[in-house]
Parts: C-alpha cells; structure tokens; sequence
C-alpha cells in the first residue's frame, strides 16, 4: 500500500499570504518524505483562493530539488488548458529534473470560470482531453511523432529531453466519464478516485463503478491501480480535528459553487465560503471519514480499503487555512503510526 499527500494550497482569506501557502505546500512535501510518504500531488486551478496551484509541473521541479526520493505527481494537470507542444516538452524536462520521479496525472477539468480565462469552452473539454490521451505515449516514447486531430495538431516533432523513465511516467487519471476511465483502464494507466466526504455507501458505489468499468473492459479490476484521494485525521483533540474538517468542508463548498457557476466574490478574487443546500454537519462528517484516535483511524481506513482496494491513498494535508505547525505533526504521525500500523495488517492479512 501507498501513501501520498495531496496539497491543493488554499487560501481561506486575506490573513494567510500567498508566498505562505505555496512555502507551506514545498514544507509538506519534505516533512512526507522525512515521514515515509511515497508521494506528494499537487493540484491545479486558477485565478481565484480555491487553490493557489496554477501549475504543478512547476510545483514537482521545485519540490524535486528539495526532496530526494519521494514521488512527485500532478493531480491534476487540466490538458484542455495547455498548448500541447509545451504541456509535453515540459513533462520530459520534469520527468529528468525530478530524476524519474514523476507521477502524471491528467484531467479535463471542471470549473468553466478557468475555461472561459484561457480562452476554450468546457463543453469542448472531453474531445481536447481525449486527443491528449492519443498523443501523449506517442510523444513520449517514440523518438519522433506528430498528431493531426480535430484540436490537437503538430507537425513532424521530437521531445528534445526524453523522459528518464521508460517507457514513460506512469499516467493517473482522474474522470467521472466511465468511457473515459474504460479507456484507461484498457490501455493499463492508473485511475484516481474520491468518494469526497461520503462514508462507507459512497465507497461501495465507486468500487461498484470500478468494478462494473473493469467488466466491461474485459481485465480484472486488480490490473488497474487505482489511488483513493481521502480526507482523515488523527488525534485525541476534538478541537483539532473539528478544524480540519472545518477547513474539508470550506473546499467542498467553493468546489461545488465553482463547479455550479454560482460563485460570489465581493472583491473579484477572494470567493465567499457561502454554505450548500444540502451539507454536511461536522458531526455526519466525522461519521463519514478516517478521523479520531490513531486506533480509530487506522481501523476505518483498514475497513474503507477492504471495500475499495486501492493501492495508494492520497491523504490531504493542505486545505483552507489549517495550522501549518498541526498539519506538519499531523504528517509525522501517520508516517510513525498509522501508515506502518496499516500495511503490517495488510501485509499478514496477504499472508494468511
């Protein structure tokens, strides 16, 4: 079993400053590899405080000069949003700065405030998304390749600096387009998944995805990896950990209003956290999700893996304004209790 942070670098409001945000996402990463972690994801957004990330290839080529062995990943990079002749040199060049460390994942994206900053149209995003899915092993395995699609289109090309690993860096997808994820598990990428803040229904109904995707694809769902984006905590402090899903519950709800065009901002940047119709309290919350004592944690996340499957989860660190100081300790716990603890019950549950 793996184990990632996921830091998607959000700024709840003025009193945390941006250069913060991003040094206290490069100190997470350090502290995951110092505890153990196998790797750390950066996500992707742009242009308001719902993450602070506009580029995470950027994100791995800094954190690869300050780390030595953990993972590096994109989760995601939105290809609708690239140019693909620079989206695929600058993969090959991080894949060598990062010396054969990165993770690339990719996804079409779903928020239509980027989209119409960019200049392409959301409703496009699916068809972009699929000819980077054509073109992105040929440009990184052949010595030479060109693409001429509906979007995509390049000339007689060659990536200058080839990635080092072979024959390319493993590939996580991220969609709810069960053709789309049909189509990554037949052609052997990894999948990322989320059940958001549902408990152990949602985590049925997505292995039931899963598994109804993997049949219709003809391959046993175990050929596929699939890595679980979490929200958990671990601590005898309630107050700690009613910040923490505090702080869960304030991403959900400038990603729903984002995803639902009914985003408010008073000042053009700053988004207002303005409540779901429908939410969760932090008490369904906590019933839902991996928080609680050490035991409590490591018992439900070994019951959420046994009806998922994974191989790897993500567990995030970085969101809204939580403590920095908490979050660091936080880390250190799991990679000194909860991570060993897991895969020693995984390891002789294999063996039995």
């Amino acid at each position: 079993m793996e184990f990632g942070v996921f830091i998607l670098a959000q700024q709840r409001g003025y009193h945390q400053d941006s250069g913060d945000v991003i040094a206290n996402s490069v100190e997470q990463t350090v502290m995951a590899e110092q505890a153990g972690f196998n790797a750390a994801w950066y996500a992707e957004h742009h242009f308001n405080n719902y993450s602070l990330s506009p580029s995470p290839l950027m994100m791995v080529a800094h954190c690869a000069a300050k780390t030595s062995r953990i993972r590096l990943g994109s989760a995601v990079c939105i290809l609708p949003l690239y140019h693909p002749a620079r989206f695929l040199a600058e993969v090959g060049l991080v894949d060598t700065l990062s010396n054969g460390r990165l993770n690339l994942g990719i996804g079409s994206g779903y928020q239509e405030f980027e989209f119409e900053r960019f200049g392409t149209s959301l409703a496009d995003a699916g068809k972009i998304f699929a000819e980077y899915m054509d073109i992105i092993p040929q440009a990184l395995t052949q010595k030479t390749f060109s693409y001429d699609g509906q979007y995509l289109k390049i000339p007689p090309s060659s990536i200058a600096v080839r990635c080092v690993q072979s024959p390319m860096p493993p590939i996580w997808v991220t969609t709810g387009n069960p053709k789309v994820r049909e189509r990554a598990m037949r052609e052997g990428h990894n999948l990322f998944v989320t059940a958001l803040l549902g408990g152990k229904d949602a985590l049925h109904g997505l292995r039931a995805k899963l598994d109804e995707s993997a049949a219709n694809v003809g391959k046993p769902l175990d050929q596929t990896k699939v890595g679980f984006l979490r929200i958990g905590y671990a601590s005898d402090n309630k107050a700690e950990i009613d910040s923490y899903l505090d702080s869960a519950r304030f991403a959900r709800r400038l990603s729903e209003s984002l995803r639902d065009r009914r985003q408010q901002t008073d000042d053009g940047y700053l988004m207002r956290e303005v409540p779901l119709a429908e939410e969760m309290s932090l008490d369904e919350m906590r019933a839902n999700v991996p928080v609680g004592s050490v035991n409590q944690v490591i018992d439900q996340l070994l019951e959420e893996i046994e009806i998922l499957k994974p191989q790897h989860i993500a567990l995030q660190t970085q969101l809204g304004d939580f403590d920095q100081k908490t979050m660091l300790k936080q880390i250190e716990v799991w990679g000194d209790r909860i991570i060993p603890a897991i895969r020693k019950e995984l390891g002789l549950k294999a063996a039995a």
